[in-house]
């Protein structure tokens, strides 16, 4: 790929998203440039992964071929109304901000521009991500794959229609939390049927993770592999039965509704 790759913030999405990107070889070390307010924080991921590092949101806007806006959603209009006299005609500006619609941009930008939206999600972190892309009409099919390049350098990427972005958000975008408080309150249990806590996170972090694996990898419907491990009278079966009277099924859906409601809220 023959880009610079921009990004205006460098907190940790930033950071994995450039670490996969070198550890991918999408682009030379050299091809990705950040801005930042903390310099300490430029001078860290300079020294980690051998990347430009700029001064200020202009420059990296003026350089970039692909544009990440990787900043919290509430300092978009300061950020973008700096930059967007800098940004070249072509360029695509990709927005990892939850909440923050295409046509909002766009009026932010206050011209026609090439804009992808996504959502990633914190496992982007350990190159075992999932993420959301919803182009707008201008951005042609050639540049989606460098844009999907990008993303499936550090986990796995879908495009959606952008209906269904704030859907992301409150399912994969929020969702490691939800797994995380699982984790803890399972290895809880152990500890308190006396498994040591180091050895009980491992044994539920990694029945977790070989867990989804099933799901990716046999295609089976998550309720056929858990009727796979319940026998008739077993352990297993009482363990489902008490997550049934306790309204597990009806909590995670709750989460997941909660948290996309509360990404609509964020366009308003």
């Amino acid at each position: 790929m023959d880009k610079i790759i921009g990004f205006i913030g460098s907190g940790n999405m930033a950071n994995a998203m450039v670490g996969g990107i070198i550890n991918a070889n999408l682009v030379p070390s050299i091809n990705v440039v950040c801005s930042d307010h903390s310099m300490a924080k430029l001078e860290n991921m300079h020294k980690r992964y051998g990347i430009t590092i700029a001064t200020n949101n202009s420059e990296v806007a003026s350089k970039s071929d692909i544009l990440i806006l990787s900043v919290k959603p509430q300092f978009y209009p300061e950020v973008i109304n700096e930059i967007k006299d800098q940004v070249k005609e072509n360029t695509i500006v990709v927005s990892i901000a939850a909440g923050q619609k295409i046509e909002s941009i766009k009026n932010l930008f206050g011209k026609e521009i090439k804009i992808v939206r996504a959502m990633p999600n914190t496992p982007a972190l350990v190159a075992e991500g999932m993420a959301a892309l919803s182009p707008c009409p201008m951005v042609l099919p050639e540049e989606l794959d460098l844009i999907c390049n990008i993303f499936n350098s550090f986990g796995k990427c879908e495009v959606v229609s952008e209906k269904l972005m704030d859907v992301v958000t409150g399912l994969s975008g929020s969702s490691p939390a939800f797994i995380f408080m699982i984790i803890e309150a399972m290895a809880d249990g152990a500890v308190l049927e006396g498994m040591p806590r180091d050895k009980a996170y491992k044994f539920a972090a990694q029945t977790v993770l070989g867990s989804a694996k099933m799901v990716l990898e046999t295609g089976k419907h998550p309720a056929e592999l858990k009727d796979m491990v319940c026998s008739p009278g077993g352990t297993t079966i009482e363990g489902v039965s008490v997550l049934e009277q306790n309204n597990l099924r009806a909590s995670m859906i709750n989460a997941v509704r909660s948290a996309t409601k509360k990404s609509k809220d964020l366009a308003k």
